[in-house]
């Protein structure tokens, strides 16, 4: 096929999340440096929630990200060194700290319904001379037409292209279908998709955002990602190159690097358990799966109804200091 497709490799970004934001600078230069050997385009590190993240409502990150970014900016020949930016988290000032460790590309990142929060980072970032995204999240709680009045608005910012991020791995692929095609037939950038694993559609989920004209997809080694992860940068290339779509990616060099360099750092299999299956099911913002956890120890409550009260009350991400609060009423009750 002529169609070519862009793997955004997050998994020292999203892939932080499930080892509690304690990448070391080693491990770093390691992943880094080897996803650059397999022609990654896009590599994205930063904090899981982006630029500014580590906090106490977070999580602490065990080594600052700028020291990371130039670590991996020093191994990266190829490929864009990439970042997450949530306005309200991370800070232009940030944004400028990165571009000064070698940071070529910046995704700004906002609520589905919240594009025009974007506006002065991605700004900022184009002023930069950066490459700029518009990421949305958690794309299931709007409908399409939403979804695409919000990419409108990004493009008109300066985004080069547009993310579709299905925060709580909740789409089936039709819903995919009708938010990718949605979005392609509003703008005239490119339109990306990101996806977790949380009801195992993962890859499916990705395969058919190309098929209906999505060109950037995002994945990480070894499926590394908050909730059950993400589309697995591994078995997406197989599926993709299967599938007769041009990557550009070295196959076989990235299965090597997720068996020899992230499986043996991972604090837990990246699998689509009980608690993980909750998130896909009831909408639930993906990172929120570890605060649940710790929630549900303290108070002794089963992870599931934490997460059924969280997805009935729609919360979304950023409002993670809010989950121990439904965890005491839950006990109350």
């Amino acid at each position: 096929m002529d169609q070519q497709i862009y793997v955004v490799d997050t998994t020292m970004r999203d892939g932080s999340h499930a080892l509690k934001h304690s990448y070391t600078v080693e491990q770093v230069i390691k992943i880094a440096k080897a996803l650059d050997e397999c022609h990654v385009p896009l590599i994205e590190l930063t904090h899981g929630d982006g630029l500014g993240g580590s906090s106490y409502t977070y999580g602490f990150s065990k080594v600052n990200e700028f020291e990371l970014l130039k670590a991996a900016g020093s191994v990266i020949k190829n490929g864009k060194l990439t970042v997450l930016l949530l306005p309200g988290i991370g800070t232009i000032e940030d944004l400028k700290k990165a571009h000064d460790c070698g940071v070529q590309t910046v995704r700004v990142a906002t609520h589905v319904t919240e594009g025009d929060v974007s506006a002065q980072h991605i700004k900022a970032a184009k002023e930069l001379n950066m490459m700029a995204v518009g990421f949305l999240m958690m794309v299931h709680m709007a409908a399409p037409e939403k979804i695409a009045e919000e990419a409108k608005k990004m493009e008109s910012y300066g985004a080069d292209y547009i993310n579709l991020a299905d925060s709580a791995g909740y789409l089936m692929p039709d819903d995919v279908k009708l938010r990718v095609e949605a979005v392609k037939n509003a703008v005239q950038i490119p339109v990306g998709f990101h996806a977790h694993n949380n009801l195992g559609m993962a890859v499916a989920n990705s395969l058919m955002a190309v098929q209906v004209g999505a060109s950037y997809i995002d994945a990480t080694l070894c499926g590394l990602g908050a909730g059950a992860g993400n589309t697995q940068i591994e078995v997406l290339a197989g599926v993709l190159k299967r599938n007769g779509y041009e990557t550009g990616l070295d196959f076989y060099h990235l299965m090597d690097t997720a068996e020899e360099l992230v499986r043996p750092i991972m604090l837990r299999p990246q699998v689509v358990d009980s608690g993980s299956l909750m998130l896909g099911y009831t909408g639930v913002y993906s990172s929120f799966l570890f605060h649940v956890y710790n929630a549900a120890e303290k108070y002794q409550l089963e992870p599931k109804d934490i997460m059924a009260e969280l997805g009935r009350r729609k919360m979304i991400g950023g409002q993670e200091d809010m989950i121990i609060d439904v965890a005491y009423q839950l006990a109350e009750k």
